[in-house]
């Protein structure tokens, strides 16, 4: 028995030696190996790169891009609101008193000035009135300057010194007040413009408060549009504007005249105008615009199309043309960007002036690829 077992250890101290004789072979022969592979791979890239320099099929396999070559440039970000043109002076004239129109002696279109007599009432029984007590008045003053005279020659009473007088300061109020009546008859101009609207006709019954003409004065029109409260803090007296006229196809440069400081709790807005030069074009009021109002500038900015900014874990980027191996490759470039107006971004870090930035075709690179400018 006993030597049945140390047979058997013998068997297995031998087994042993022979597999650790084993693992040494391996071990030397994977190192043998991985030096080869090393020197293969080597000389792999080095045949790549001959290939690549000589192959002529790499050119057609070149991916078409356009680039922009980065020079600084203005960039500006705006707030557009709808606006539409008002006029300081846009009066409607109401007749003052009741009566028969018989004259109306504007017509839409024509100039007036201030206190041009637009159309006139029946005043014939005022008239008659007038008429009645200016002979009155008449009187009364040729009987006070007769008591007046007496008076100061200390002949006849004080009372009937004064009942003159008072007599005579009573007919001249009436009179006033009589002119006044006939003035109401009359409808004025109140300020000088074009007559835009006429709601009246000869022969027409008017009562007082009701419309007779619009009068606009074009001289003076402005720019007015309503503002989100969320851009008070930007939006300032003075800040440059760019102003549209849809219907006219075209567009002025003007700044801020005001800026309102007060919400209107209802839409949570603020007001803000632009003054017009009347020798800029026919505006009109009620006329449709749109206000860019400016609320940053950067003067020497980098500027690249808004889609041609990709995004990755790492931040965003944009694909700009290098060299490598004498090749023209698509590399990747990280960037910081800025504010985005119109469909263009402003870039406020990592480009250089002379980067050239792939913007068209860029959805179909990837860095390393050749390209063809």
């Amino acid at each position: 028995m006993k030597n049945r077992i140390f047979f058997y250890s013998l068997i297995a101290v031998a087994y042993s030696c022979s597999s650790g004789q084993n693992n040494v072979d391996k071990q030397a022969k994977l190192q043998e190996l991985r030096k080869q592979q090393s020197e293969l791979k080597q000389q792999i890239t080095e045949l790549e790169t001959e290939l690549a320099n000589s192959d002529t099929t790499l050119e057609a396999r070149a991916k078409n891009v356009v680039v922009t070559e980065m020079k600084t440039a203005p960039f500006l970000h705006f707030i557009e609101v709808q606006a539409k043109v008002e006029g300081d002076e846009d009066v409607i004239v109401s007749a003052e008193s009741m009566g028969t129109l018989m004259k109306v002696n504007a017509r839409p279109g024509d100039k007036v000035s201030k206190g041009q007599l637009l159309a006139s009432t029946d005043d014939r029984i005022i008239m008659q009135s007038i008429a009645e007590v200016q002979t009155q008045l008449d009187l009364a003053t040729h009987l006070y300057h007769k008591q007046q005279n007496l008076w100061t020659q200390k002949i006849g009473s004080e009372v009937q010194y004064l009942q003159a007088k008072t007599n005579k300061e009573s007919l001249e109020k009436r009179m006033a007040t009589l002119r006044e009546q006939l003035d109401m008859t009359r409808i004025k101009s109140p300020i000088n413009g074009t007559v835009d609207q006429v709601y009246i006709k000869t022969g027409q019954t008017v009562a007082p408060g009701m419309p007779a003409f619009r009068v606009v004065n074009t001289n003076s029109l402005k720019v007015t549009a309503e503002v989100a409260e969320s851009f008070i803090s930007k939006v300032n007296k003075g800040n440059e504007v760019i102003i549209s006229f849809p219907d006219m196809n075209k567009e002025i440069r003007s700044k801020l005249d005001y800026a309102g400081r007060a919400i209107n709790p209802m839409n949570r807005t603020f007001n803000v105008e632009v003054r017009l030069n009347e020798k800029d074009g026919n505006y009109l009021p009620n006329m449709v615009a749109v206000l860019r109002i400016v609320d940053y500038e950067n003067e020497k900015a980098f500027v690249v199309p808004v889609g041609s900014i990709q995004k990755s874990k790492e931040g965003e980027f944009l694909y700009v043309a290098g060299t490598e191996n004498g090749k023209t490759v698509a590399l990747r470039k990280s960037v910081i960007s800025g504010m985005t107006y119109n469909g263009y971004t402003e870039i406020t870090g990592g480009l250089e002036e002379g980067d050239r930035v792939i913007t068209f075709g860029y959805q179909n690179v990837i860095e390393g690829d050749i390209i063809k400018l």
